[in-house]
């Protein structure tokens, strides 16, 4: 049997349509369960195959029957069986969601194509990663972006009414549209951003005693971990120092530049782990910033490549005013510091969700309105 008639409607007819609901809801929440060994390692650069899930604690390793997927967590209350230390909350939410997500495709595109549903899956599948990967870290790791292309182009030639064509070769070729726009579209947007407010002025009082640690700039009332401003190997921050006070030395009247690879005090230049620290007094200083990362332009190339330019140009439409929403939400809230605390990653991902299900019909609505 090939593979067209592995997907056929007719055959997968067969068995009751909501025998197959529950199959995807419980195949979901398993595949959340390998999710959050993702969210978990990917960023710390482990390997999500070895060694088996264990306890982030005690490392106990878990074995297969304490490693049910939300049954488990409820059961032990959200704790290691073995040393009794709290499991996240994440744990059971990311399960739960991705059982959802499953039922959700299957309920949406079961009935015309079960191919469909599986690679809307899959696709949802790194959105939940991408999210709770950039949520905590500020990044969306290369297994998902580059791997999503990679992915897309797969998933194109095998299923080619993923891009509403009648023929492999329309929908690689409508895939690798779809790759271009989104990664060339963000990438500009990128640019323009970083040209036009990529960086960030703080005007001090007179003689201000700012601190770079191994960690942060300390400033008189906030510090800023370098983590929210080194994106790049070429972000620097910048000072005028009225002097500048090393451990074993001291600068009068010197340029100070501080950039993930380098720290330059006049003419002068270290390695920044060489440098614990430095107590600078200024008046003013200037560090980077970004509105999107490189791992946005290459999330947007994945995206494009399962769904095509016209969900790359819906999905940073709606992101942008999802973002907006949000950040006037929490200054309302007076909460208005959050708002550049939050990545952009998911901002993109609910967008693009919201066109898989959704989008097409609302694209036709707003063109004929």
């Amino acid at each position: 049997m090939g593979t067209d008639a592995i997907f056929d409607a007719y055959y997968w007819s067969k068995i009751p349509f909501h025998f197959w609901s529950a199959v995807f809801f419980v195949f979901g929440s398993m595949v959340g369960s390998f999710l959050n060994v993702c969210i978990y390692r990917m960023p710390r650069g482990e390997s999500v195959i070895s060694p088996p899930s264990h306890c982030p604690h005690c490392k106990y390793s878990i074995p297969w029957y304490l490693n049910v997927p939300l049954l488990t967590w409820i059961l032990l209350r959200g704790k290691c069986r073995n040393c009794g230390a709290p499991i996240a909350a994440r744990y059971f939410f990311v399960e739960l969601l991705t059982g959802l997500a499953f039922l959700s495709c299957w309920l949406g595109f079961g009935r015309s194509s079960a191919a469909l549903s599986l690679i809307y899956c899959l696709v949802l599948a790194g959105f939940i990663v991408a999210t709770f990967i950039d949520f905590e870290h500020f990044i969306i790791p290369d297994e998902v972006t580059l791997g999503g292309i990679a992915a897309g182009f797969i998933c194109s030639f095998l299923v080619p009414s993923l891009h509403q064509a009648g023929t492999a070769r329309v929908a690689l070729e409508r895939c690798f549209v779809g790759i271009v726009v989104g990664a060339g579209l963000v990438y500009g947007i990128l640019r323009l951003g970083k040209l036009l407010y990529g960086r960030l002025r703080f005007e001090l009082a007179p003689n201000t005693r700012v601190f770079l640690t191994e960690t942060s700039v300390k400033l008189p009332d906030k510090e800023i971990p370098y983590e929210e401003i080194f994106y790049r190997k070429s972000d620097t921050v910048v000072l005028q120092a009225r002097t500048a006070e090393m451990v074993d030395r001291c600068y009068v009247d010197v340029p100070v530049r501080l950039s993930p690879v380098a720290l330059r005090i006049g003419e002068d230049r270290f390695k920044p782990d060489d440098v614990p620290y430095l107590e600078v007094v200024t008046d003013e200083i200037v560090v980077p910033r970004e509105a999107m990362g490189l791992g946005d332009v290459k999330f947007m190339a994945a995206i494009g490549a399962f769904l095509g330019w016209q969900a790359v140009i819906f999905s940073l439409t709606v992101s942008a005013i999802i973002g907006a929403t949000v950040g006037i939400t929490l200054i309302a809230l007076k909460k208005g510091e959050w708002s550049s605390k939050l990545p952009y990653g998911p901002y993109i991902a609910l967008a693009a969700t919201i066109w898989i299900f959704a989008g097409r019909q609302l694209a036709a609505w707003w063109l004929t309105r």
